[in-house]
């Protein structure tokens, strides 16, 4: 598949339609309105998503994962993004199982082809429930995958958004995100980087 210079993937790392699924969509948003990204949205929710069995058939046959399940859409999706943006709930002080369960199952993708994430532009959002309830310790088990696989990591810079955007839904799920201003503030600074790489 040819990569699409500026299709802007968001992925929401959470079982329910609360706080990480707004804060992703709002990303998607604000970046189309205010600076023309494509995008497109997808989500763990309702997906059937088999763990990684570390079987290494993905990499003695090299023609992807022996599990054939929903990742195989999410596949194509990969290979079109030139920007990737995971959103995560925090799952015990960490991203989701869900979540985790898709960056596992990419080592298929790698595998077939060692480059096939090079170069792509990620950035990454956590929603926590408490203010610091380990948001940035999932943000940077999402951007320990981007380095691994030659991503160009990106974050909203210093002052707000050191690492990526934070947010903290008070246990308010989309009503709390929706009130998180500074969270909402920090979105916007990561995308205003990603458009640093937008031709």
């Amino acid at each position: 598949m040819v990569e699409k210079e500026n299709l802007l993937l968001g992925i929401c790392g959470s079982p329910r339609n609360q706080g990480t699924e707004y804060a992703v969509q709002y990303a998607l948003k604000y970046a189309t309105e205010k600076f023309r990204f494509d995008t497109e949205f997808w989500t763990v929710r309702k997906k059937e998503i088999n763990f990684c069995l570390h079987c290494d058939y993905c990499i003695r046959e090299k023609k992807g994962c022996i599990n054939k399940d929903d990742m195989e859409e999410l596949y194509s999706k990969f290979e079109d993004a030139k920007f990737l943006l995971f959103g995560t709930p925090v799952f015990q002080g960490n991203l989701s199982g869900q979540l985790k369960t898709v960056i596992d199952r990419c080592r298929a993708m790698v595998a077939k082809n060692p480059i096939v994430f090079r170069d792509k532009i990620g950035a990454a959002l956590a929603v926590g429930g408490d203010r610091s309830g380990g948001q940035e310790i999932a943000i940077r088990s999402i951007l320990d995958f981007f380095l691994q696989n030659h991503v160009i990591t990106v974050s909203g810079g210093a002052f707000g958004a050191n690492l990526g955007a934070s947010l903290w839904s008070r246990d308010m799920g989309k009503n709390g995100i929706e009130k998180d201003e500074e969270g909402l503030k920090a979105i916007r600074k990561v995308i205003k980087r990603l458009v640093e790489f937008k031709k």
